[in-house]
């Protein structure tokens, strides 16, 4: 059998050579490929970066979309970025701001801020099934946010979608219990074109009201709670995410502006290939190591100043060891070893130490010790 030789690692490595390869393949990573220090930009990362950070301690960040939007907006909160939907205000952006969860939930946002078009019937409802009115102050505001925001983060979730059959429009998750009417409340599954089509129109009003506006897309790790389709959840997840994975990807490849105003940050990619135990016990939550590392890595390449090469690889180094630790010893190995965990268990000792010390029973007994070694009986 014909082989070829390639280097991946700074090693040579021999393949099968049938059929041709191009003239500088990208390697698929081994075990030892993700220890080498330069794991992330060689595998994790690769291809998907600005040429250099942009974003600056002033610069208005709009972040939101599914679940996982709320790490961006914390981590880079706490780091002290101007992520303007973070905070108090009566945009919806910012009140569920972690629960437009599709595309469709998303454009919706932008039309209604920016061309005051509204849906027909009540599709936008909240945590606890609470109605969310079509109300011109909670426009205005998200326009507000809109009009100021030189970054727009948007992360996708999901891809199953509830629609009103008769209008035909979206809800932003499935129709509360009190309100389900199954003559016109209808699911089904967002297909690729549609997705793709939704994408290319958030990205042209961006461009036609902030014309100097980024836009960074990504995708959520967290798998869906439950399918409403008669297949198991695990299929259901695999094809849901699937298909936001190849839309983004078809979608960024045919965009004007791509590498240049038009991101991909590869969140996804990397909670999924970089790690081997990423999921806390329910299998849905990312452990706090492996998020960490990933907005580690927003922040080296994005961000100015921005992350260290140096720290960017000891935040991986970190997690991995974390990784392979859960491999070995079970969940119980990042509670022993995670400082925020150490700190809350070393917090709640010294609250239950000054409890002990205000007891009737521990004053009493610490004044007669006190008594006895003054006399000495």
């Amino acid at each position: 059998m014909a082989t070829i030789e390639g280097v991946r690692d700074g090693a040579v490595i021999t393949t099968c050579g049938s059929y041709f390869r191009g003239t500088a393949p990208q390697w698929y990573p081994t075990d030892e490929s993700l220890q080498t220090p330069d794991v992330v930009g060689d595998y994790l990362a690769r291809g998907w970066m600005p040429k250099t950070g942009f974003v600056t301690k002033d610069t208005p960040i709009v972040a939101f979309g599914s679940c996982f939007a709320s790490n961006v907006s914390n981590y880079l909160s706490k780091r002290g970025y101007s992520v303007i939907s973070h905070g108090e205000s009566a945009a919806y952006v910012t009140k569920m701001g972690d629960g437009m969860v599709h595309t469709h939930a998303i454009l919706q946002q932008f039309r209604w801020a920016w061309t005051n078009e509204q849906p027909e019937v009540a599709l936008w409802h909240g945590y606890k099934a609470e109605r969310f009115g079509y109300d011109e102050e909670a426009r205005l505001a998200t326009k507000a946010l809109f009009d100021r925001a030189d970054l727009f983060i948007i992360t996708l979730g999901l891809s199953e979608v509830w629609y009103d059959e008769v209008t035909g429009e979206v809800f932003w998750r499935a129709p509360p219990r009190e309100v389900f009417d199954p003559s016109r409340h209808k699911f089904r599954l967002s297909r690729s074109d549609e997705t793709k089509r939704n994408l290319a129109e958030i990205w042209a009003l961006i461009r036609r009201f902030r014309p100097n506006a980024k836009v960074v897309l990504t995708i959520s790790p967290i798998p869906l709670t439950a399918t409403f389709r008669d297949v198991g959840c695990i299929s259901a997840n695999a094809v849901s995410k699937a298909i936001l994975r190849g839309a983004v990807d078809e979608f960024y490849e045919d965009a004007e502006g791509k590498g240049s105003t038009l991101f991909y940050f590869p969140s996804y990619d990397m909670v999924m290939y970089g790690f081997d135990n990423q999921w806390t016990a329910d299998r849905r939550h990312v452990y706090g190591h492996v998020l960490d590392f990933n907005m580690k890595v927003f922040e080296h390449y994005y961000c100015i100043p921005g992350l260290s090469k140096a720290r960017l690889h000891a935040s991986y180094r970190k997690a991995r060891l974390l990784d392979l630790s859960i491999g070995r010893n079970g969940h119980a190995a990042v509670a022993k070893a995670d400082p925020e965990v150490l700190a809350a268990q070393l917090a709640e000792r010294r609250r239950l130490v000054a409890r002990r010390r205000r007891s009737p029973r521990y004053i009493a007994a610490l004044l007669m010790n006190r008594f006895r070694r003054r006399f000495k009986f």
